[in-house]
């Protein structure tokens, strides 16, 4: 069967097209992008704006027909932290209903969580053994862990990089008082979580995945993306906290001109490059393998799951 999946996040609205059946490997056959950056149009009470939700409805309106022209039997919408957290999400996913019969769903924080990790355990396999998985979106940061396909400790936290940009980096690029006090916080939040890891067994694997790490592993000298999806990539802490001290001293518009950093998400790298250091140290990883599966593989995979025998 084709599935269409549609990802409303908080920086963009991803279209995925796959073939796929149970037991077999989704075949990506289409990927469409358009970049929204939603968390910037929430106001000061925490309101979707009219432009976000306009901006939102007509995306929503041609990804739907783009999955109608490619042929899709199903259409999996869901959205993220951006929408999650909006006080009037209630009333514009209503609205989407309406304008475009397409029925968004909003994830909760820890099926999140939980979904990556599934997708992550499929694509490692059991041989994986104890599994951590660190994810780090635009609005939060997702830490899973466990031996099954359903994670044991499964938790998300305010700490996305495109919300620690607009909330806590004052100037671009900032300054290093700044820095410190991310640190800090980031250190804080993530210090809650790592405490209940230490209580599990100690991955056997740890595992890292979005657009942020694979960004970060580019900048350490992983493979680019032209080298496909099962070229094999890592980051090291040593090899991070060295892009940390070269990337804090340049401006977003410098750091778009990097391989493997984008326009859209240069001004976030930075914000993300210390939760991804802080999450690997307090989690005691030296060394993170990076997926290329994620949220999106994870709903496609739960959705096959749920076929009766195809």
């Amino acid at each position: 069967m084709r599935l269409g999946v549609l990802d409303v996040g908080s920086n963009t609205v991803h279209l995925l097209v796959v073939d796929a059946r149970r037991g077999g490997h989704p075949s990506p056959m289409r990927s469409e992008k358009s970049v929204l950056r939603l968390a910037e149009h929430v106001d000061s009470d925490g309101l979707l704006k009219a432009e976000g939700a306009d901006a939102l409805v007509a995306t929503v309106a041609l990804a739907r027909d783009s999955a109608r022209r490619l042929g899709c039997d199903d259409l999996l919408a869901f959205a993220t932290s951006a929408v999650r957290d909006a006080r009037n999400s209630a009333a514009v996913l209503e609205r989407i209903q309406a304008d475009t019969g397409v029925d968004l769903t909003v994830l909760p924080a820890d099926a999140e969580a939980r979904l990556t990790f599934l997708a992550v355990r499929r694509w490692f396999g059991w041989s994986a053994g104890q599994l951590l998985v660190m994810d780090i979106g635009g609005g939060s940061l997702e830490i899973a862990c466990g031996i099954d396909e359903e994670p044991d400790l499964a938790e998300s936290l305010p700490l996305g990089a495109g919300r620690l940009t607009r909330e806590r980096l004052d100037a671009d690029p900032p300054g290093k008082k700044v820095l410190v006090a991310l640190r800090e916080y980031v250190d804080g939040r993530v210090a809650t979580v790592a405490s209940r890891l230490r209580e599990m067994p100690r991955p056997d694997r740890y595992a890292a995945t979005s657009k942020t790490f694979r960004s970060l592993a580019r900048l350490t000298g992983a493979a680019p993306s032209s080298a496909g999806q099962r070229a094999p990539r890592a980051l090291t802490i040593e090899s991070l906290r060295q892009v940390i001290g070269f990337i804090s001293r340049m401006s977003s518009a410098d750091l778009a001109e990097l391989d493997g950093v984008s326009t859209a998400r240069a001004h976030q790298l930075l914000a993300g490059a210390i939760v991804a250091e802080s999450t690997m140290r307090l989690c005691r990883a030296d060394r993170v393998e990076i997926c290329p599966w994620a949220l999106r593989e994870g709903i496609i995979l739960r959705r096959l799951d749920w076929l009766d025998g195809v």
